[in-house]
């Protein structure tokens, strides 16, 4: 990622109007993905996720690869949705040749979605993009606290009940991520990734 695709505050990552304009600005075959590539936690996929024919929530996927590399690994039945448009039309034609893997405008807070339509849903670092907004990390501004809330909230709704899971990962450690993800009638399960320095991948199961 060049300089000039860095926001010139933190808390802009948290706005559609800069992703829009950053990948506007990228190559049209660009990519970035946060944290870990699916090479890296594959094999934790390949653990929680063994139906290959789940249906599958990405839940602000960006330009990543994670959803192509899951498609070419054998999972075909993944939605993946995005509020910005710009780089939603742009995945549409570079995965022309992955017809069965929809890609749709759509925010994560307010999933136009069915209830209970999915077994999984899978969040690699889009809920850090909204805890960007200046304040104290151990009392977050009411806006995060709203935003992350609506999205475990819409997570909830659209996964199946007694089955679904939803998958979370990011750099976030738990005493700053539990608040989010601790809720009634679910397990939640967290896994530590990597030695120096340290990844979660938080399932949340319905």
């Amino acid at each position: 990622m060049t300089a000039n695709m860095l926001p010139a505050k933190n808390e802009e990552y948290a706005t559609r109007e800069y992703w829009d304009r950053r990948y506007a600005r990228e190559a049209e075959d660009a990519t970035f993905d946060w944290f870990k590539r699916y090479e890296d936690v594959a094999h934790l996929l390949h653990q929680v996720l063994p139906d290959r024919t789940a249906r599958i929530l990405m839940l602000g996927c960006g330009n990543s690869t994670l959803s192509e590399d899951m498609y070419d690994d054998g999972y075909k039945n993944i939605v993946n949705v995005d509020y910005s448009p710009v780089v939603i039309e742009r995945m549409r034609a570079r995965n022309h040749d992955r017809p069965e893997m929809p890609w749709l405008v759509m925010d994560i807070r307010n999933l136009e979605l069915e209830d209970e339509s999915f077994d999984v849903a899978i969040d690699k670092g889009t809920m850090d993009a909204m805890m960007t907004t200046k304040g104290d990390v151990w009392d977050p501004p009411q806006q995060v606290i709203d935003d992350c809330t609506r999205e475990v909230d819409e997570v909830l709704r659209v996964l199946r009940k007694g089955n679904g899971a939803f998958l979370y990962l990011t750099f976030g450690q738990p005493h700053f991520r539990r608040r989010y993800l601790t809720r009634p009638d679910t397990t939640l399960e967290i896994q530590q990734i990597g030695d120096a320095f340290h990844y979660y991948l938080y399932i949340l199961r319905t």
